[in-house]
């Protein structure tokens, strides 16, 4: 199995095993991991999975909708390379994959 690297606000690094078929929010609550509340359950109707994904690794997360954009809109620390947890499903296509915590969520 791979793995994907989620490191906080803080420079704090979490390590977990690939879940293939699960979004990559429900991974990070599978695992503890902080900053990623997922309010809202995974409907894309919150922002409280807001990733910030590494630039080598954004192509490989699949396209925004239209949806995702708009809830995007709303966060105050939207980067070039923000992306919902919810709407990325997780592979082994992502093996590898870093994503940053913004600071608002901790």
């Amino acid at each position: 199995m791979g793995q994907i690297t989620f490191i906080e606000h803080n420079g704090a690094a979490h390590v977990v095993e690939i879940a293939a078929g699960q979004t990559l929010m429900q991974t990070a609550v599978d695992n503890g991991i902080p900053g990623i509340d997922a309010d809202c359950g995974g409907a894309c109707a919150c922002g409280t999975c807001h990733v910030i994904v590494d630039n080598d690794w954004i192509q490989a997360t699949g396209n925004i909708n239209a949806d995702e954009q708009g809830m995007l809109g709303l966060t105050p620390e939207r980067a070039d390379t923000s992306r919902l947890s919810c709407q990325i499903t997780v592979s082994e296509a992502l093996d590898g994959l870093i994503v940053r915590l913004p600071e608002f969520q901790m």
